[in-house]
């Protein structure tokens, strides 16, 4: 077989050992070996690769702001601060129709700008949230459905680890990327809002009703959660205005999370060790995927599948959107069934080239900016799609007396949302970009 011949035949049989149950990173790790080895004729180039790209992968300075970020997203989960994001959303919309789960929605999206992870925030604000809504009267499939969507915010709105993983990929500015997630975030959070709103106005009987919280309580609340407030300020305030690095800031986030979990009473020595180990373990995972991807990607690269592959793309002459569609529309089915660092890490390698071929009237960074802001939403579609969505199963498995079912039929407006807002992002990508242009 060609070179290029075993690129192709690379995926399949990598998308079967994925299937087969096997770690992502070493599926891609141990394809990437068998390849380089069978298109160079020689195990030597492997040998060159563990010899030099184990040291140039890890020494990146610029993936040192993942294990920051898990880790200030372990002392935010320690730290209560969940519950109180949580606490002062209700007290402010609880008592409108839907309120609780709105609430729930906005709490996951403040608890993703001190996390970084779908999943975990899903699983977090689930664990605060999902008894709310069940003693007020909502809906299984509403509490459940809600909290899956909302968990999505926790990867999109800034900081995200998976847009670092990007960045660094695509050599883009890190910081430009979270500001650039930015508008796309909170049209998320808004768009889940008004879904919540939507849904109990054609189903009245799926939320109950929570008395109105008087001032007093409101503003308890509110003095609860202004160290996370401080926090974000202090992290993304000083990113942008130059203060301090992307990793720089990821450090003072930890620390401050720390600080703010110690005061709290949710830092104990034992949870301290926890948090450590879990950080660790979360950086190992994620480390071993970069390096796996990176041994898959020189394959590739000595395959040339990318290289043909937009060559062969631009050859068709098919409109640039719907090169576009189609590759969103794959993001979206392997978002079923992946996590987004493992989509970002197996597939910007060959799908970046071809887009970048393409004419869609931006300048190279800013499509690479919008691009990638657009790839995170979809595959975060993924998380809640059924029949394989994970954010649905991790909720659901909180909830044992909502049957599977509910939840799917649930979660069915928050996509239509989804899927309207990266229309208009796609329409319209002055939404993603006039942040980025108006601070740079």
């Amino acid at each position: 077989m060609t070179s290029l011949e075993y690129g192709l035949w690379s995926l399949p049989i990598l998308l079967v050992l994925i299937f087969l149950r096997m770690p992502i990173g070493l599926a891609m790790f141990l394809v990437g070996v068998a390849g380089t080895t069978l298109v160079t004729g020689t195990f030597a180039p492997v040998l060159g690769q563990l010899k030099s790209q184990v040291y140039s992968t890890f020494s990146n300075y610029s993936l040192s702001i993942v294990p920051l970020f898990l880790l200030m997203g372990q002392f935010a989960t320690r730290g209560g601060m969940s519950r109180a994001l949580f606490k002062a959303a209700e007290t402010m919309v609880g008592h409108r129709r839907g309120g609780v789960a709105m609430a729930a929605v906005a709490a996951c999206g403040g608890f993703g700008a001190i996390c970084g992870s779908s999943l975990a925030t899903a699983a977090t604000m689930g664990q605060v949230a999902l008894p709310e809504m069940r003693r007020f009267g909502y809906s299984g499939a509403l509490s459940t459905a809600c909290l899956a969507a909302g968990g999505t915010l926790g990867i999109l709105i800034p900081p995200s680890v998976v847009l670092v993983i990007y960045a660094i990929l695509t050599e883009q500015n890190i910081a430009k990327l979270f500001v650039a997630a930015f508008v796309p975030g909170l049209l998320a959070a808004v768009g889940y809002m008004l879904t919540v709103s939507l849904y109990v106005w054609f189903n009245p009987a799926s939320a109950g009703s929570r008395e109105r919280a008087g001032w007093a309580e409101r503003g308890a609340a509110l003095v609860a959660v202004w160290p996370v407030l401080l926090i974000f300020i202090a992290v993304i305030g000083g990113i942008y205005s130059g203060f301090f690095t992307p990793t720089e800031g990821a450090a003072v986030g930890a620390a401050g999370t720390g600080i703010v979990a110690l005061l709290n009473g949710g830092l104990t020595r034992t949870s301290l060790v926890e948090a450590f180990l879990a950080t660790a373990s979360a950086t190992g995972m994620i480390f071993f995927i970069v390096l796996g991807a990176n041994i898959f990607n020189s394959f590739l690269a000595f395959s040339q599948l990318p290289q043909q592959s937009a060559a062969y793309v631009v050859g068709l002459g098919l409109d640039p959107w719907v090169v576009l569609v189609l590759i969103l529309l794959c993001y979206l089915v392997f978002g079923c069934i992946m996590d987004s660092l493992s989509m970002i890490l197996l597939t910007i390698p060959i799908f970046f080239p071809i887009v970048s071929a393409l004419d869609f009237g931006l300048a190279p960074e800013d499509f690479a900016l919008w691009f990638g802001i657009i790839v995170l939403i979809v595959v975060e579609v993924g998380l809640i799609t059924p029949p394989v969505g994970m954010n649905l199963f991790v909720i659901n498995s909180m909830a044992p007396d909502v049957p599977l079912s509910q939840t799917f039929r649930g979660v069915v407006p928050f996509i239509a949302s989804d899927i309207l807002r990266v229309a208009l992002l796609v329409v319209f990508p002055g939404l993603t970009l006039f942040m980025v242009h108006w601070l740079y």
